[in-house]
This record gives structure tokens, C-alpha cells and sequence, in this order.
């Protein structure tokens, strides 16, 4: 906002458990009446209060009761998450309905937001993950082989990349074993977590000398630029931001057709999509992006820079900002 003449502050509603986020915080607790005390006091000075997370919405429906500021909530999954009853659907709906406007990630979001909770249309807004287009420039092959160079990572032959946490959800465990099913293709596993000694041990076995496990890695776009396709094997997604910065540096995807991932992987164009948890599936799609790379990976970035650019979403922002401080 601020690049954009518009003054905006950002808070947590209560410290990060490990100490990770250096922003104010508003109370000890997420819904302490300290913390929703200050939040009311922090939105008079506010035009709009943008509620980002699946806490601040309870949050700002108790604290922003009868106040002159409005809010906006930003839905970053899978609504239906919160409709597992109809106790929780009722609680989560009635919070929602005192939003001024709901953000939503995908149109598929949007669909489950009127669906479950009767959510009006004129209160729903598809606003997606964003990515700066200068942060992931697409890699040359003297930049590939430089990228490959600095992670320890084969200089020729086709490379794969999973970028994401090793945790049961991402179900890294599929792509190793794509890999494995897939003749001389490499994979580079980028991200920590509980399951990386399972994981290393899958590997040794089903593909021996074919996978490097980087850890996290502090610029992803070196990752991007070394890779030939982006994995995702993930049981349970959103939009992944991974997915998006891949495409604006021109990698396609060979994804898990899951949550909204068919927003940035559109099958056959930008990717491959293949059926959750089938190793053989992934596998198949994996073989089909590479078989295409070029076209797909310049397809791909062009769908990006069309939806997911960070200056589009910025503009999109900007407009549902000012029509719900005017309302």
C-alpha cells in the first residue's frame, strides 16, 4: 500500500509461538479481551481492517461489533474446512456475514463461500496469490547450469523440484516415487521437516543417487531456475504460492489435481495434473510436462503474468479496498 500512496500497518493478534514475527502485537492471546479491546481501538484509526487468517475472523466479528470500520476477510483455504458441522458452519457463517467483503483465493472458493454459508454475491471477491514477476526471471541455460552448480545438483539431464514443507500433508513420499518410476530424471527436494529421515530413506532405496535433499533453501528462485518441472504431490492444497512462482519463471508444473492448484496448472497448458496419492499418475504427468517443457513452461508464465503478477492483484486490492471504505 504504501508504494501505492496509501498508509496501511500491519499486527498480529497475539505473539507467534516461536518468536518469529518482528510486528506489534495486540494482545497475549488471540481473544483475550485485552486483544479485542485493542483491535477496536487500533481500527478507529483505520479505514478498512483486512483480516488475514482463519483466527482473525472470530476476532474481528467480536471486536468489530457496531464499529464504524469495516472489515475484509481474506480466505486463503478451503472453506469447507469449517463446515465439517452444522454447529461450526452456522458459528463460521454468522462471522463471515458481518465482513463487509470476503476475499477469496480462487472462483472455486467462491462457489463454497455461497454454498455452504449463503454468502451474497456482491460481498464476494476473487483476489489471488500474488508474486513479484522480477523476484523468479526465467533462467537461461547458462543460469540453469549455474543454479545446478550452486545446489550440488546434476549439470545436464532433466531435474525435477519439490519446494514445500517435508510434512505428511505434502506427501513428498509420491514424488520420490514418481521420480523413481520416471529413467533418468533427477529430483531436488527443497524444504525441512519431520519426515526428511523417512524420506531419505525412501529415496536410497527406490531412487539411489537420483535426489538431493537441499533444506531450506533461503532464495527459491535458485531452485526455479535449476529445475526443468516443479512437483507437487500434495494431498490437500489451496492456490500454492510455489506454483506461482514457478510459472512466472517459466517452470511448469506436473501437480496433484487438488483444492484450486487447477487455477495456475491448467492441464495440458501450463502442466499436468494427475489424481491424488497415485505415484504411477504423478508419474505419468511428470513424463508428459517434460515432454513439452519449452511450450508449457513459456504458456505457463504468460498465465501468471495475466492473473498472478503481483501488480494485478495489487490493483485488485486497491479497488475492493476503496469501494468498502466508500460503502
Amino acid at each position: 500500500m504504501s508504494a501505492r500512496a496509501g498508509a496501511s500497518a500491519i499486527a498480529a493478534l497475539a505473539p507467534h509461538p516461536d518468536g518469529a514475527l518482528d510486528i506489534p502485537v495486540l494482545g497475549p492471546k488471540r481473544y483475550a479481551r485485552a486483544t479485542l479491546r485493542a483491535l477496536r481501538r487500533a481500527a478507529r484509526r483505520a479505514d478498512v481492517v483486512v483480516a488475514h487468517g482463519s483466527s482473525t475472523l472470530p476476532a474481528c466479528a467480536a471486536a468489530l461489533l457496531g464499529a464504524r470500520t469495516p472489515f475484509v476477510y481474506v480466505n486463503i483455504g478451503d472453506p469447507r474446512h469449517w463446515a465439517g458441522s452444522g454447529t461450526r458452519r452456522l458459528r463460521v457463517g454468522a462471522a463471515l456475514h458481518r465482513a463487509a467483503a470476503v476475499a477469496a483465493i480462487s472462483p472455486g472458493a467462491v462457489g463454497v463461500l455461497r454454498e455452504c454459508f449463503r454468502l451474497p454475491e456482491r460481498r464476494l471477491t476473487v483476489i489471488p496469490n500474488a508474486r513479484r514477476a522480477d523476484r523468479f526471471p526465467p533462467a537461461d541455460p547458462a543460469g540453469r547450469r549455474a543454479a545446478r552448480e550452486a545446489l550440488g545438483l546434476p549439470p545436464d539431464g532433466a531435474v525435477a523440484a519439490v519446494v514445500g514443507a517435508l510434512a505428511p500433508e505434502k506427501r513428498v513420499d509420491l514424488a520420490v516415487e514418481a521420480v523413481a518410476r520416471s529413467e533418468g530424471v533427477h529430483l531436488a527436494v527443497a524444504g525441512a521437516g519431520p519426515l526428511r529421515e523417512r524420506l531419505e530413506a525412501l529415496a536410497a532405496e527406490s531412487a539411489p543417487g537420483r535426489v538431493t535433499f537441499l533444506g531450506n533453501v533461503d532464495e527459491p528462485g535458485t531452485v526455479y531456475r535449476a529445475a526443468d518441472v516443479l512437483l507437487l504431490s500434495s494431498d490437500s492444497e489451496g492456490v500454492p504460492g510455489v506454483l506461482v512462482e514457478a510459472a512466472l519463471a517459466a517452470v511448469p508444473a506436473a501437480a496433484t489435481d487438488v483444492g484450486w492448484v487447477g487455477d495456475v496448472v491448467v492441464d495440458g497448458r501450463t502442466g499436468a495434473l494427475a489424481e491424488p496419492g497415485d505415484a504411477d499418475a504423478l508419474a505419468a504427468a511428470l513424463e508428459r510436462v517434460l515432454a513439452d517443457r519449452e511450450a508449457l513452461g513459456a504458456a505457463a508464465r504468460e498465465h501468471a503474468l495475466e492473473r498472478f503478477e503481483l501488480s494485478v492483484v495489487a490493483d485488485a486490492w486497491q479497488e475492493l479496498l476503496a469501494r468498502v471504505a466508500h460503502r
